[in-house]
């Protein structure tokens, strides 16, 4: 969840949550990381977390995923605790990014991930330019819920998925029917679930000719 996301309204304090990133599950299991203390920013809540790595267990091995407006690094870090190949995490708050690295570096998986500082809505076209050759098999899509990012960022990822790639957007539980009607012109929305007022869901992009689910 990246930096100006709305804090939770039944947080007293903002920052007591926003300095620590548990792992919940894989590899790294119950390893807790430094996260950088940047107003607005905290982890995607576990609840959302498991019930997302739930959905995508059957694909993280050997994965190659993207963590776009990355903030604390939790779900692209959680996708790699889980067996994924590689992870890029794109953040472009300094200290943030900077944090991610620090995260990274301590759990020795430097060498399976690479943090970009950069436009999260951009990203497509820089790295189908540079890095990604192939299509992305994850992507996070998790902006901050008060810039209204999440339609440009969609267009920017398209240079980096194909029908195969799975799409994770992450946005608040209200606005739920405006971001379903933005997915469904380009995307097929493969599950969809919401938690303590956050909504999120699994989509793929659809096929030249594909209309409907398969």
């Amino acid at each position: 969840m990246s930096a100006g996301k709305r804090p939770n309204r039944r947080t007293a304090k903002p920052f007591e949550r926003e300095t620590r990133l548990r792992v919940i599950g894989g590899e790294w299991r119950s390893r807790v990381l430094a996260v950088a203390a940047v107003p607005g920013l905290r982890p995607t809540p576990n609840r959302v977390r498991e019930t997302l790595f739930n959905w995508l267990a059957p694909r993280l091995a050997g994965a190659r995923c993207i963590d776009l407006f990355a903030g604390t690094g939790a779900l692209g870090i959680e996708a790699l605790s889980r067996g994924a190949d590689q992870a890029i995490f794109v953040e472009n708050d300094r200290r943030a990014a900077a944090a991610i690295e620090a995260a990274l570096k301590t759990l020795g998986a430097g060498d399976r991930a690479r943090v970009l500082q950069a436009d999260g809505t951009d990203v497509g076209r820089h790295l189908a330019a540079t890095h990604a050759r192939a299509p992305m098999d994850i992507v996070f899509v998790d902006p901050p819920f008060d810039a209204h990012l999440h339609g440009a960022a969609l267009t920017g990822l398209r240079p980096l998925i194909d029908p195969h790639s799975r799409v994770y957007v992450e946005y608040p539980a209200a606005e739920e029917a405006a971001i379903t009607a933005r997915l469904a012109e380009e995307y097929e929305i493969l599950r969809q679930s919401r938690a303590a007022g956050v909504g999120y869901c699994l989509a793929r992009i659809r096929a030249a000719g594909d209309h409907g689910a398969s």
